[in-house]
């Protein structure tokens, strides 16, 4: 199972997470309603200051599941999903890619484009 990343709410009432998985957790989850899944690597210096807007996101966005993915360690999916640079954010609605967002954009670029597609 992949680590899990929590953070908790500023009310402290409610946690929330991006939760980091792999190729196999990744098929269990790809046909749920809505999920933005973050794809990025340990040595890449705007996937580290996307991820905690990232965070920041996936507290606000409460019907959204998010998910990060390491390229390194998921070579597979990266290929699957044309993955050719990082960070690359994108966007699944009952299986299908409904968006993909490319590279560090402020969190309320993000915000838009999640809350555009779904």
């Amino acid at each position: 199972m992949g680590a899990t990343k929590i953070i908790r709410s500023t009310d402290g009432r409610r946690t929330t997470m991006v939760k980091k998985i792999n190729s196999s957790e990744f098929e269990q989850v790809k046909n749920n309603k809505a999920i933005i899944v973050d794809f990025s690597a340990e040595w890449c210096g705007p996937c580290k200051m996307l991820a905690p807007v990232m965070e920041q996101l996936s507290d606000e966005i409460t019907d959204v599941e998010f998910y990060n993915i390491d390229v390194d360690e998921n070579p597979d999916l990266a290929r699957e999903y044309r993955i050719m640079n990082i960070p690359a954010v994108i966007a699944i609605k009952g299986g299908q890619v409904a968006g993909q967002q490319i590279g560090l954009v402020s969190k309320d670029d993000m915000k838009g484009f999640i809350e555009g597609v779904f």
